[in-house]
């Protein structure tokens, strides 16, 4: 059957980024479609770490409060050793939440649960993952691409504005545009399997033979579930046998700690660990993002992490983009992410090494929170002290308090698709259009700074203003003097006031 539909973005692959991407599309007001090969949704726990500055961007998109629900902080490490005694660390950082970082600690919700938490957002907004869906084929043009889509029904040819491609490390958009995917590998294979067991408590991550690439195992309890996620070295070369008699096999050989009796096995894979990144982001009006444009080891939890930001650079870039802005804006996607996932990936295989050794602590490095953009064309040269926030830098919360006496967080202001203005005292506002939401900080404003965050974390002095991005960074400081500038900016990015745009229309 050939059918003919049009629709502005086709994402194809419903992992992490994918759903993330069709959220922030969806409540942008873009149609979208969202299809995966797959029969039906991913059922491991693979990706299980969710970092601080992911945890914002969810906060942000309006779930996670339900992620929390189903998830739980890391436990405790126990490390058995050879004679019966064990002993106990926390590996990773525990730290309690400030005023300007909400989320400070690491959430461990297993993959399955996040993208099902993903999935039901995505159904308020009015989407929907089409499984059993797969592309064979695309072509561009100057105004879009022509998609073809096997399914259970035939063969379908649909047109789009835009493709995406989240369709993983064997992306078969990535392959179709003879992207250059280089491969550095680590020398190490993997078990990863979702297991029903008896023998251990649910306390603590269990782990024995640390240091010992041909004896580590490790047992994870994973939250709100009666799983634990084996995790262990195997052989670089040779079959693997992922069935429930030879997984019982191998933990009894290595599993030095008492009987551990494997009851059933829900999921199980072998993998070898490498790093990839891919030459390019974007190839006119098709672009990758997640798997499909950098593969990580897991150490550190950088992957899952790392894809989902990819998809919230990327959303209201094209949101704005099909509304009118620059197409230049899109470039700036590749820009800013390729550079961070080069990063991640030189951090995860660092302690990839680490991890050979038996070193497992993990602190501030993995939360992600001290990334940013200071790099990007979308970052422009500001005179401000050495030591102040910058252009490109991550927005800091903080609190405030309304004219009326309600209590009101910055994120409070950030929370949705569009930019932010904040004005400390007597600054000119600019003129209101679409997409801007502005703020007056104290005397003859809406809103009050009794902590002084503006002057204090945002390093503004009175009559001066940071306009932040919609994705949560800082695109800007303006001064009392700088209206112009600030209005060459905001037309740069598609920001337009609406008597332009009406006139303009």
């Amino acid at each position: 059957m050939t059918k003919q539909a049009s629709i502005e973005v086709l994402i194809c692959g419903a992992g992490a980024a994918g759903l993330t991407l069709a959220i922030d599309l969806a409540r942008r007001g873009v149609a979208i479609r969202l299809i995966d090969k797959l029969a039906a949704p991913f059922a491991g726990s693979r990706g299980k770490g969710i970092q601080p500055r992911s945890l914002e961007v969810l906060e942000d998109l309006g779930v996670v409060d339900r992620l929390a629900a189903v998830g739980a902080p890391y436990p405790v490490q126990r490390l058995h050793k050879a004679d019966g005694t064990h002993a106990d660390s926390q590996e990773i950082m525990v730290a309690p939440p400030t005023a300007d970082e909400p989320f400070r600690t690491p959430l461990m919700v297993p993959q399955f649960r996040t993208e099902a938490v993903l999935r039901e957002r995505l159904a308020e907004l009015g989407g929907a993952v089409e499984y059993g869906r797969e592309l064979t084929g695309f072509a561009q043009d100057a105004e879009g691409v022509t998609a073809t889509i096997k399914g259970p029904d035939g063969v379908e040819t649909i047109r789009c504005r835009y493709l995406v491609g989240g369709d993983g490390g064997r992306s078969f958009v990535r392959h179709a545009l003879d992207i250059g995917f280089p491969d550095k590998t680590l020398g190490v294979r993997a078990v990863v399997a979702d297991l029903v067991l008896d023998g251990l408590t649910r306390d603590a991550w269990h782990r024995c033979g640390e240091g010992d690439m041909d004896r580590q195992i490790g047992f994870c309890p994973l939250p709100h579930t009666d799983l634990f996620q084996l995790q262990a070295p195997i052989p670089l070369e040779g079959d693997f046998d992922l069935s429930l008699a030879a997984l019982q096999a191998f933990v009894d050989a290595r599993w030095t700690a008492g009987r551990v009796t494997i009851k059933r096995v829900d999921w199980a894979s072998a993998y070898s660990m490498n790093a990839r990144l891919a030459d390019r982001y974007r190839v006119g009006r098709v672009l990758l993002m997640g798997d499909a444009a950098h593969i990580h080891p897991p150490t550190g939890g950088q992957g899952l992490n790392t894809s989902l930001q990819d998809a919230y650079n990327l959303g209201w870039k094209l949101a704005a983009v099909l509304q009118g802005a620059p197409d230049a804006l899109l470039d700036t996607y590749e820009e800013e992410r390729r550079p961070i996932a080069a990063g991640m990936l030189g951090l995860a295989t660092g302690l990839l090494d680490k991890a050979k050794q038996g070193e497992m602590k993990r602190g501030r490095e993995v939360h992600q929170m001290d990334l940013g953009y200071r790099f990007s064309s979308l970052s422009p040269d500001v005179v401000r002290p050495e030591d102040a926030l910058q252009p490109g830098d991550r927005a800091p919360d903080g609190r405030l308090a309304g004219a009326a006496g309600g209590s009101k967080r910055v994120f409070d202001l950030l929370a949705g698709p569009h930019w932010t203005l904040l004005a400390r005292g007597a600054a000119v506002l600019p003129a209101a259009r679409p997409g801007l939401r502005a703020y007056r900080v104290g005397a003859g404003g809406a809103l009050r700074d009794p902590d002084d965050v503006l002057g204090q974390t945002y390093g503004l002095g009175d009559g001066e203003t940071v306009l932040i991005r919609p994705d949560g960074y800082v695109a800007t400081f303006v001064g009392g003097a700088d209206g112009a500038r600030l209005e060459r900016y905001l037309a740069d990015v598609g920001l337009i006031p609406a008597r332009s745009q009406t006139r303009a229309a």
